[in-house]
Order: structure tokens, then sequence, then C-alpha cells
């Protein structure tokens, strides 16, 4: 009888968790924000409001439409699991990562082209690698990350109510691709 009120009082405090973990994570964005607008300040304190005709406008917009496709299917894969659909949370997860890698190909593409026209040694193209880095170090986290709770999801570990793993790294996903709708404007269009 104790073993089991033990058991009962260890997944109510699991189910309570979250709450602190939310905090956490968002006093954590709210750091990252700092991060991401110092760097975004430098770019427009070091080169103005100059950009290179160079950059490849069309490659930018597909893999921000890339990205911002992820972030959907992101969500839908937090609907399925708060909803108990198991499946569609480990296809959506699924689709998320596959779409997040598609994203950082087309980085790497554009990022390699973009260095023939502007390099570091200029301010433009050390403000466009360091953005384009520290955004890059993110989503390769967010992937990290992504994969981790796919692998985690196929071993029956969240369900519709207690995801906090999946739904913390979701939303660290939505973070990341917030982060680029500011970027993508600040390299690209201004």
């Amino acid at each position: 009888m104790a073993l089991g009120a033990e058991a009962a009082h260890g997944r109510a405090e699991a189910l309570h968790r979250p709450r602190a973990n939310r905090l956490g994570l968002w006093l954590f964005f709210a750091s990252e924000t700092f991060l991401f607008a110092a760097f975004i300040s430098a770019r427009f304190v070091t080169s103005g409001t100059e950009k290179p005709a160079e950059l490849n406008q069309a490659l930018a917009l597909a893999i921000t439409a890339v990205l911002l496709a992820s972030s959907i299917s992101a969500y839908l894969a937090e609907a399925s699991i708060a909803h108990g659909d198991r499946r569609g949370f480990l296809r959506y997860i699924t689709i998320t990562i596959a779409l997040g890698l598609l994203f950082m190909v087309g980085v790497v593409f554009e990022f390699r082209e973009a260095l023939e026209f502007f390099p570091p040694s200029t301010i433009y193209g050390s403000n466009f690698v360091a953005l384009i880095g520290l955004h890059g170090f993110h989503v390769f986290t967010g992937l990290v990350a992504l994969a981790v709770v796919l692998n985690l999801g196929r071993k029956g570990h969240f369900d519709s109510e207690d995801h906090w793993g999946a739904e913390g790294v979701i939303k660290y996903w939505h973070f990341v691709d917030l982060a680029w709708v500011v970027i993508y404007p600040t390299l690209y269009l201004f």
C-alpha cells in the first residue's frame, strides 16, 4: 500500500515539475534573445543598412519557408502527443527533423556561396558569418534535441499527460525559428 502511495506521489510531483521547467525555459529564451539582439545590433552598427547585391535572395527565402514549415510540423507533433496520438507525434517530429536538416543544407550552400562575395575579413562578411554561425549552432542543437525526443517517443516515454520533455524541445525549436524570422530580414532585406 505504501509503495502505491509513493508511486502516486512521484507521478503527481512529476506532473507539477513542468511549471518550474517552463520558467527556466523562458529565462533561457530571454538570455538567448539578448545574445541574438547583440549580434543583430552589431550588424547594423558596423554595416549600417548596406547589404551586398550578391546575396542569394531566392535561396534565403526558400530556406526560410522550409524552417517555417518545420515550425508547423513541430506544432503538430506537440498537439498530437497532447491528444495521445503517439504515431502522429512521431511522424511530425520526423518531418520537423527532415525539414531542419534541409534548412541546414540550404544554409551551408548559401554560406559557402556568400563567402565568395564577402569574406569574413569584410565588415558585412564578419557579421554574416557571426549571425549565420550563431543561428546554425542553435539549429544544430535543436536537431540533436529533436532526435533525442524522437528516440524517447519511439520508446513510449511521452503520453498526453506527461510530455514536458517534448514540449520544451519544441518550444526551443519555435524560438530558433523565430530568431531566423528576425535574422533573415536583418541580413537579406535591410
